[in-house]
Formats: structure tokens, sequence, C-alpha cells
């Protein structure tokens, strides 16, 4: 049996953590069954249970199996999939959020006479707990989004806040590390910081931390020990407290300038850019994939951000804070560059002495 997602991260935050949490539940669940590096748990009866991502068609030329189940299919390429069905001997499951068309509808469903459909919604979960369910409600208000993640029903977000990233398995050489952008949190919201990398006249993003729970010591400890601790963080600006006690650690942190239309501004000036984001970026790219624009009551999609679902807010806020100053603020975020760089320099020199 093999299941399969779009990335290793994804799995090991959702179809891997959802296996161990179910077998040990429910009193099956034995260590040494189970082989961490390959993700594979043998069974006692001689069947294997494998967890795996296939980022390149030749890599699906694997072994066959005998069911085969594609997690979020949608975010698998036809290619890949396609492959994997043909080599699966019994049976073929596959789940999806009907978030736009992808291969299933324009592929199998009008070829094939041996598939069964069904449409699920949050009220077939019976494990649902209640907060994850007022979550869901809260969003009935906008309709496109309603229609899919509340009824399970075909359509497209038109309000998607971002579209058109590329997907890439990793940081080329070649890029340099520009930004880091941080949305601060901790006990509901996490802290997320995103790193933006300039490269080929576009940036790539990459999730470099979300976390709930972080203290500014631990926030400043979690970029210290990162490459390149000394690139330019920019912050929430809300938090000038915070800001400042990052900063007294050594940190090279500013707030993100805020003014009438800015957060709209920032989601334009981003949505312009070529974005590519690397595929370890789980939150973020669920994030990409979901966060919306709100919908008025008469159906028409506002110029405000949805910010209702923390999951999805945070690390695009954090995206945004780190392009701030490309444009309007650009000579006060190369200022404060001077500056820091100078007091490093001082430092460097009273260190020495």
């Amino acid at each position: 049996m093999t299941v399969v997602a779009e990335s290793v991260p994804h799995l090991m935050l959702g179809a891997i953590r959802d296996f161990k949490n179910i077998m040990t539940s429910n009193g099956y669940w034995e260590g040494d069954r189970w082989n961490e590096s390959s993700h594979i748990y043998k069974f006692a009866g001689g069947s294997f249970l494998e967890f795996i991502s296939f980022d390149k068609f030749g890599k699906a030329h694997g072994p066959r199996r005998d069911i085969l189940f594609l997690n979020e299919a949608n975010n698998i390429p036809y290619n890949i999939a396609d492959q994997l069905i043909t080599r699966t001997r019994e049976i073929v499951w596959m789940d999806w959020n009907p978030s736009e068309e992808f291969w299933f509808y324009t592929e199998m469903k009008p070829n094939r006479s041996d598939i069964d459909f069904i449409t699920l919604t949050y009220l077939d979960n019976e494990a649902l707990d209640e907060v994850s369910k007022a979550e869901i409600l809260s969003h009935k208000g906008n309709k496109q989004w309603w229609n899919v993640y509340g009824l399970g029903q075909l359509g497209e977000i038109m309000s998607r806040i971002f579209t058109g990233w590329q997907l890439i398995d990793e940081i080329p050489h070649e890029a340099r590390l520009w930004r880091r952008g941080l949305d601060l949190g901790f006990t509901n919201d996490p802290s997320v910081l995103e790193d933006i990398y300039e490269y080929n006249g576009g940036y790539i993003i990459d999730e470099a931390f979300y976390q709930k729970g972080m203290s500014n010591k631990a926030i400043f400890d979690a970029i210290n020990n990162m490459p390149e601790p000394q690139t330019l963080v920019i912050a929430d600006s809300a938090e000038p407290k915070s800001i400042d006690e990052l900063s007294s650690y050594g940190l090279n942190v500013i707030g993100a300038t805020k003014g009438p239309g800015s957060v709209y501004q920032g989601i334009q000036f981003v949505q312009a850019q070529r974005i590519s984001i690397t595929r370890q970026s789980t939150r973020t790219l669920k994030a990409y994939r979901n966060a919306t624009f709100v919908v008025d009551k008469n159906g028409y999609i506002t110029n405000v951000p949805d910010d209702s679902n923390h999951e999805w807010s945070n690390p695009i806020a954090a995206i945004r804070y780190g392009f701030n100053g490309v444009g309007s603020n650009s000579k006060a975020v190369e200022a404060q560059r001077r500056r820091f760089d100078e007091m490093t320099y001082r430092i460097k020199q009273q260190s020495s002495k």
C-alpha cells in the first residue's frame, strides 16, 4: 500500500501524523514495525504501508502495489499520478478540495467507467472538533469559499489573494538571500518567518519556521542559528516592544511601514512579481492556495484580506512584511541596513581591541 503526497513535509504534517495518531489511539501501534527513515510500516501479516513523494516522473517508475492513496491529488502532476495509477493492481483512492478543475475532471472522469465519486463535507467527519467546525462555519458568508470547502462543490476561488506561483524543489545555488519577513505570534497565532531570495529576475519564498509559543529570545536564537543571520528582517510594526527586544539581542530587524491601504498595496506588489515557492514550505503553500479576500454580502470581492483563519493569514502577512519598503519607503529600509552594518562594524572593532 502506497500513500503519495506532493512533498515529504506535506506527508509528515498530514498523512503520516494522522496514521500514527489513529494507530496509537486504537492500540495498534508497534514502534519496532515503523521505519522512520523510509516511512514504511510493516504489519504482522506481511503487508506494508509506505509514504512516498514523487517530485519527478522518472521516480514513479517503481515497483507495483496493490493499493494506492493520492492525498490532495490536485497538487500531484498528472503524468506522475497516471504512472502510479497504471502500476496499481487493485484500487486507487484519491482525495482533494475541489477549489478548481484539475486532471481528474478533464482526463479521468470523462474517460473511465470504473470511478466511484463521493462528495464529503465537514458534516461527514465524525472526528471533527467543535473549534474546527466553528472555523469552517465562520466562512459561510463567503459564497465562493463556502461552495468549495463547506458544500464540497467544484468551484473556482476567484477571491484568492495570490495565484500563479511556481513550485520548486529547492533553492538554486545561485539564489541570493535578500530579506526575511516575520509575523509575530505566541499563544493563538504562530510566529512565521519567511526567507525571500532574489533569483533570475524574480523571488523565491522559503518557509523558515511556523511555530506557536516562541518567545522573542527563541525567535532570535532560531534566526541567529540560520545561515546569514544578519539578513534584514522586517516584522509586524504592531509589535514595537518585540522589535526593540529582538534588536537589543543583535537582530537586524525593523518594523514594517504601514498606512492607509498599505496592506492591499503590499499584496498587489507581491502578486506583480514572479514568485516561486519551495515544496518544503508546507503551511505557506496551504496559505497561498487558500488565503482569500473578503467577499461582501452582495458577492463582490473587496480588497480586504480575510484574516479569520490565522493558519492562512499569518504566512501571507510575513511575506508582505518581507517585501515592505520596496518602493515607497525603500530609502528608509536601506538607511536601516546601513545603520546596522555600521553598528556591526563598530562592535567588531571594539571586540578586536
